[in-house]
C-alpha cells in the first residue's frame, strides 16, 4: 500500500495526493461471496469518504462510477442486505416503500404477515385498513368491542 501524503493546498486546507479512485480502491476489501466490503469510514452501517470537500456514501460512488446515475427519488437497495457493501452489483433503485418491504426490519416483518395474533387471515373481507396504513383483523376489533360493552354495562369501566 502506496504512502499518502497530507498536503496543502492554496487556502491552507488539507488534500489527500491520492486520486478519488485510489481512495476509493484502498477502502476496498474483496469478499468471497461477492461483496466488496467497505474499510473506511461509516455511518451508519454505510460506508462514507470524502470527494472534493464533501462526505459521500460509496456505495453511491460506486453505482454512479459503474452504471451512471439514477433518479434521486429512488434509493440503492443491497441485494445482499450488507450495508457495507459497495459492488455496484449488488444494488438496485428502488422506491424508499419497496426498499422497506424487502428489508428486515419491523414494518417488512408486519407486511409479510398473513394472519393477525389470534389466528385469523389477512384477507380481503377480514381487513380493516386504517388511516395510518396499518391493517386490523376485522373479527378481533368486533370482538374488542363486545368486550368493551359488556365491561362498560357490568360497570368495569
Amino acid at each position: 500500500m502506496a504512502v499518502v501524503k497530507r498536503l496543502r493546498d492554496y487556502h491552507g486546507r488539507y488534500r489527500a495526493s491520492q486520486s478519488a479512485e485510489e481512495r476509493f480502491w484502498s477502502k476496498v476489501a474483496r469478499q468471497a461471496n461477492g461483496c466488496w466490503e467497505w474499510r473506511g469510514g461509516t455511518s451508519r452501517g454505510y460506508g462514507v469518504f470524502w470527494l472534493n470537500g464533501r462526505l459521500v456514501k460509496a456505495h453511491v460512488y460506486a453505482y454512479e462510477r459503474d452504471c451512471g446515475t439514477y433518479p434521486k427519488h429512488l434509493e440503492l437497495d443491497h441485494w445482499c442486505r450488507n450495508p457495507s457493501c459497495v459492488n455496484p452489483f449488488h444494488l438496485e433503485p428502488v422506491t424508499h416503500r419497496e426498499n422497506m418491504l424487502r428489508g428486515q426490519g419491523p414494518i417488512a416483518m408486519r407486511a409479510k404477515q398473513t394472519h393477525c395474533k389470534r389466528g385469523h387471515p389477512f384477507d380481503a373481507s377480514n381487513t380493516l385498513i386504517r388511516k395510518n396504513g396499518t391493517r386490523r383483523c376485522r373479527i378481533c376489533v368486533r370482538a374488542e368491542g363486545r368486550r368493551y360493552y359488556f365491561r362498560k354495562e357490568a360497570g368495569l369501566e
